[in-house]
């Protein structure tokens, strides 16, 4: 499958096609690989390729990579430092944006559910614009309930997106998903996802299925 995508990519651009603007409720499929490497008790590495069809799973218009490093400072506490390649199709042409982050992402037990809270703040640059800062909390209730021998876990999470240039909620995303463990260094993670974005005080939605591969050593 990620050889196909990668595939597909390449094909879109080279090409040239009609011009597309998505519909409202748009339904899209995402798809994100990971290799994360512990280094210590506390320290991991990770890198991640993400791809996004729109059009109702027809065009390939996203494309990320990912590259960072997480550092455990306490049960409840992980500190991460990123930078985010990103291109996105808008009006037959690519756009190019270099995203650095930083996380502040709080973990906690409640009711035997694991509760966790990520607090993302990135600098999005960019094909000529002024650099704006974007805060953005991920906020996941975790089930208690792992069934099967491969672990699979309910969730349900959502997030919200701050705009700090004018102060405002520009998107929102909730998830439903179940993630699992198939091997020892193997996880998944599937999901559906309901996205809203706001665009010149019009409010969107979009729909979405993922699928999240990780392999972890």
């Amino acid at each position: 499958m990620q050889k196909i995508l990668i595939g597909i990519l390449i094909i879109n651009v080279f090409l040239v096609v009609p011009s597309f603007a998505f519909e409202n409720g748009d339904l899209q499929f995402w798809n994100a690989e990971t290799i994360e490497k512990k280094v210590n008790d506390k320290l991991k590495l990770k890198v991640e390729e993400e791809l996004r069809i729109g059009g109702d799973m027809s065009v390939l218009y996203y494309e990320h990579t990912d590259l960072g490093v997480t550092y455990n400072v306490t049960k409840g506490l992980d500190l991460g430092l990123a930078y985010r390649q990103i291109y996105e199709k808008k009006a037959d042409r690519w756009k190019g944006e270099n995203r650095p982050y930083g996380e502040v992402i709080l973990k906690k037990a409640w009711q035997n559910m694991e509760i966790a809270d990520r607090n993302r703040l990135e600098l999005r640059c960019g094909d000529g614009r002024t650099p704006k800062w974007r805060y953005r909390n991920k906020f996941s209730v975790f089930s208690p309930w792992k069934l099967t021998k491969f672990h699979i876990n309910p969730y349900a999470a959502d997030e919200v997106f701050v705009d700090f240039y004018g102060d405002q909620l520009t998107r929102n995303r909730l998830y439903l998903g179940l993630k699992a463990k198939w091997l020892k260094q193997l996880k998944t993670d599937v999901f559906y996802l309901w996205e809203l974005n706001k665009n010149n005080k019009k409010w969107t939605y979009n729909n979405a299925i993922g699928l999240k591969v990780k392999i972890a050593f």
